[in-house]
């Protein structure tokens, strides 16, 4: 059944973890297609320089696009960049290699962490999504403050593994000063542990530290590893569209239960 869009302004949430390999580019894409089954408007915006949220999505990068670099540095306007995905209620920023230095054009630049934050805001682009989903990319960059910027709260995919804590303690640490510095209203939407493997003890206990950690900001939502997760991406589809009855599809959609329960309690706050 659908749920209710927000009447005005979208949740922006950040997607980001400064350690590559966590799932965190599969993670916005599926949970963005898992939103929008649900009857949710989503807008995905790239901000990775690899554009593997793009390319996920089925978007092939063409010459002379305008991408989320062209917004960042003041070249074009959000609503002009924006891609459909084909699958309905579902629309992406595209991300080009132009990103790569863009962090080097950003430092010269007016009110340069709130480039994103500034372009999200100023367009009637607001009232037609219900969430904008941002993917950042591995690194704690200016690309990745713009985002944190840009955000209401963040979504952080942690993957199961020895030293899980070690990197979230960075990252929890940049978003606190984020929060006290930049943005004050950024607050954590919730971690969500990937590539979990319950043949392994180790998924376990790292699940169960981070849970004695973090206690109920950590989703009940687990992502198992699963190989039609890694398929899907080769063929430019979210795995809901590759194989929707698969255990990662199934984990995604309540995913996406638990983030919209906890957007709900926070509007009824």
């Amino acid at each position: 059944m659908p749920v209710e869009p927000y009447p005005s302004r979208p949740r922006v949430l950040s997607v980001a973890n400064q350690k590559g390999g966590v799932g965190k580019t599969t993670t916005a894409i599926n949970l963005g297609t898992a939103l929008a089954a649900v009857g949710e408007t989503v807008l995905i915006i790239d901000l990775d320089p690899q554009g593997n949220a793009s390319t996920g999505l089925g978007i092939a990068r063409k010459p002379k696009q305008a991408s989320s670099y062209h917004v960042l540095i003041g070249e074009a306007e959000l609503q002009d960049t924006i891609v459909d995905s084909g699958i309905p209620r579902l629309h992406c920023v595209p991300s080009t290699m132009d990103l790569l230095g863009a962090e080097l054009e950003l430092a010269n630049l007016e009110r340069k962490t709130y480039r994103l934050a500034d372009a999200i805001e100023r367009h009637s682009i607001q009232a037609n999504y219900s969430y904008i989903i941002i993917d950042c990319p591995p690194s704690l960059n200016l690309l990745t403050i713009n985002s944190l910027c840009a955000a209401d709260a963040i979504l952080v995919p942690l993957q199961c593994e020895f030293f899980a804590l070690e990197g979230l303690s960075q990252l929890m640490k940049t978003v606190e000063r984020v929060k006290s510095t930049l943005n004050p209203r950024l607050t954590i939407q919730g971690v969500v542990l990937t590539m979990f493997d319950r043949r392994n003890s180790l998924s376990e206990q790292v699940a169960q530290d981070v849970r004695s950690v973090l206690g109920d900001k950590v989703y009940q939502t687990v992502i198992p590893r699963n190989v039609r997760v890694s398929e899907a991406p080769s063929y430019g589809k979210p795995v809901l569209l590759y194989d929707h009855v698969c255990v990662g599809s199934q984990a995604y959609i309540r995913l996406a239960s638990e983030v919209i329960r906890r957007e709900r309690e926070l509007r009824a706050a």
